[in-house]
């Protein structure tokens, strides 16, 4: 009795702790979402006021604003299509892991570009400019030559695939459409000449005599009439 107590004890911990287990990686699933849609938000919130200054604040300030917008959006774009990629082509984690150490310097750049928007020397601003568009340039180019490389290689590998297939097809269509055809040979007549002289069929009439109707192979016998 007393194993059978620690039995339905141990049963009882193990659906605890299962329920445990499940009850935090829900939690953390709902948490990583909300803060998912929080950054967002806020993203969006700072893409739209970057485009704002880009037009309500002439000079260095729209300057600004145009690289950090320009950094942001080419950034953004190489990792989603990489991330997007990687699961189907394996070979695109090394491409993934260059721009992972390029993603370091864009937000460098990127922090530097925010800073030097609230700085009150606009003539020591305008004195960074060229050396802050050759960079955001550099970085841009980079990001853009691995988003269009792993587009390529995709779009490689479906024309490839789609090439393949369209053969398959072909050879299957053509299979398909080889069919034989048994040359059917009419049978020669018989003899119906034998010793003792030629015998015929009686001849059948043709046209039926009035009053007797034809009988179809199809058509049901009649049904004796009652006599009664």
């Amino acid at each position: 009795m007393e194993a059978v107590l620690v039995i339905v004890a141990l049963i009882f911990i193990l659906f605890l702790a299962l329920g445990a287990y499940a009850t935090v990686k829900v939690v953390g699933a709902a948490k990583r979402g909300v803060d998912r849609k929080v950054e967002q938000a806020r993203r969006a919130v700072e893409d739209t006021g970057l485009r704002a200054r880009t037009f309500a604040q002439p000079g260095a300030a729209s300057e600004l604003a145009q690289l950090r917008l320009k950094l942001r959006t080419s950034m953004r774009a190489t990792q989603d299509s990489l991330h997007a990629r990687v699961a189907e082509d394996a070979t695109l984690k090394e491409s993934l892991g260059l721009f992972q150490r390029l993603s370091a310097h864009g937000h460098e750049l990127d922090s530097e570009l925010k800073r030097l928007e609230s700085e009150p020397d606009k003539a020591h601003v305008r004195s960074l400019l060229p050396e802050m568009k050759a960079r955001t340039e550099q970085i841009t180019a980079s990001a853009d030559a691995l988003r269009h490389a792993a587009r390529d290689r995709a779009g490689r590998f479906a024309g490839d695939d789609l090439d393949s297939l369209s053969a398959q097809i072909d050879l299957e269509a053509g299979a398909l459409r080889h069919w034989t055809t048994e040359d059917v040979t009419p049978a020669a007549p018989q003899d119906t000449q034998g010793a003792a002289g030629p015998v015929q069929e009686p001849a059948r009439p043709a046209i039926t005599p009035p009053g007797v109707r034809p009988v179809y192979p199809w058509q049901k016998k009649p049904r004796p009439e009652s006599t009664t």
